[in-house]
């Protein structure tokens, strides 16, 4: 686990905490730092990060650290740590918030399939309301293909392809593969909350 020294940064630390705290909708000041987010997180040990950490950061204003760590890009979004706050804060909607700042900074993602997949689920919710998982992962697999293709790895590309479609196939068996688009019943909505987020940056 890592123990870097955290740095009060008195310049930045009040628009790094509102911006955060506004964007995800979290109450980021009411952490005490009981650490019970700590004990629960699954991704905690292996990122050394714990969301108890990430909250410091950006209370502290140490914007480069707090959109720098693998805690953001390795987040499963269990909720874990929000059920085990007291004060009902739900740390996974702070990592959302701090990957859409890392890539509206241009930063290049610490796990460049995450934010792939991020990207493919996010367009292909946008067309119907929900996932699909034909074109969610159909653009993901173009994401990663193209990246591997740049880089002349041409037998990368033929494993990804061959062991995707040897999960399709075991998916497939047990009726989880899902080949219809079910869109909800007023996309209109879905897209309107996409421009208005795109617009006013989660807003």
């Amino acid at each position: 686990m890592s123990t870097k020294t955290l740095n009060y940064d008195t310049t930045n630390a009040k628009s790094l905490l509102r911006e955060v705290s506004e964007r995800s909708s979290q109450n980021l000041s009411a952490c005490y730092q009981c650490r019970r987010c700590a004990a629960g997180c699954p991704v905690g040990e292996e990122t050394g990060v714990t969301p108890d950490r990430l909250i410091r950061m950006v209370v502290l204003g140490d914007r480069e650290e707090a959109l720098n760590n693998l805690l953001v890009w390795q987040c499963v979004a269990c909720y874990t740590c929000g059920t085990r706050c007291p004060n009902n804060i739900q740390t996974a909607r702070i990592t959302e918030t701090l990957k859409q700042m890392s890539k509206e900074a241009h930063l290049d993602p610490l796990r460049p399939r995450v934010a792939d997949f991020h990207s493919s689920f996010m367009a292909a919710a946008e067309h119907v309301g929900r996932f699909n998982e034909i074109e969610g992962m159909g653009l993901y697999e173009a994401k990663t293909a193209i990246k591997e293709l740049k880089k002349g790895d041409l037998q990368a590309v033929i494993d990804e392809m061959m062991g995707q479609a040897k999960l399709g196939m075991k998916m497939m068996k047990k009726k989880r593969m899902h080949f219809k688009v079910d869109k909800v019943k007023n996309v209109a909505e879905v897209k309107a909350l996409y421009r208005k987020a795109k617009q006013g940056k989660g807003a």
